[in-house]
């Protein structure tokens, strides 16, 4: 199944500042070879459903690697069975109507 989510780690007890936390997330996202798109709150990834969810687990083993002992996780997850439509498939589709 096609998965995409908005993925938003933030590890907790590692300080004020979690850019490297979030970049070391980002280079196992595209270790993993999916499709994403880095936001300033979180990150849009897509790709089949296992590939999507182990990535996220992933970060996660990641994340306690470099020492953070706790990480809190939101994740939205949309799925769609009648179609396959990626990210800017979506953001062209607003688009349209705006410029309607």
């Amino acid at each position: 199944m096609w998965l995409s989510i908005d993925l938003c780690v933030v590890p907790i007890g590692v300080g004020v500042s979690l850019s490297p936390y979030i970049a070391a997330c980002e280079r196992v996202i595209a270790a993993a070879g999916l499709h994403h798109e880095l936001g300033p709150n979180g990150t849009a990834i897509e790709g089949p459903w296992d590939e999507v969810m182990a990535c996220v687990q992933a970060c996660h083993e990641e994340l306690h690697r470099m020492g953070a002992p706790r990480i809190y996780t939101t994740l939205k997850l949309n799925t769609r069975i009648d179609r396959q439509q990626t990210f800017q498939d979506k953001v062209e589709s607003v688009e349209r109507i705006l410029r309607g």
